[in-house]
């Protein structure tokens, strides 16, 4: 009876450490979900306006780079300095606002991407709150291994919550 008592005393503590974990993977949820594409759907709008502008700001370098070639030999001094000037003005004015919209599309999509994690991180949240996990990881990380009998694949309620196929 000691012995029984003694071994009860023993693993009772043991199943008090139990602990449960969770893993789902961002990478099956993300592009999915609608925030996600209509964040990416704004961005390559954004950019396919960016290229169009900068197309059409080489094609007015291009026309006056060649204008300027054709008459160059007509010109006179101060003249031709002029151009020239005009034409590495523009220039540079093509390599700052490649520089500008690359920094705008950077971070609108942060801005963008921010709020889909927020979202989902919350959701994440309620499930191992709710589910009493210890710890929930993304798969999509990296992680080199993950057991399928000692964590729970919660990728499916993940979905669940967030209204994703």
């Amino acid at each position: 009876m000691k012995k029984v008592v003694l071994l009860a005393l023993l693993l009772a503590p043991l199943s008090m450490f139990a602990q449960k974990f969770g893993h789902f993977n961002s990478a099956d949820i993300l592009p999915n979900m609608k925030e996600y594409i209509t964040a990416q759907s704004e961005i390559q709008a954004l950019q396919k306006q960016y290229e169009d502008d900068l197309k059409r700001m080489q094609d007015e370098l291009q026309k006056k780079g060649e204008e300027y070639e054709k008459e160059k030999a007509n010109l006179l001094d101060n003249v031709r300095q002029r151009r020239e000037a005009e034409l590495e003005d523009l220039y540079k004015r093509i390599q700052q606002s490649y520089q500008d919209n690359q920094q705008v599309l950077q971070k609108t999509s942060q801005e963008k991407m921010q709020a889909i994690s927020e979202k989902m991180l919350a959701v994440i949240k309620k499930i191992g709150e709710a589910g009493g996990y210890v710890y929930i990881m993304d798969v999509s990380a990296g992680i080199p291994y993950i057991s399928d009998k000692l964590s729970t694949d919660i990728t499916a309620e993940v979905k669940k919550e967030l209204g994703v196929q």
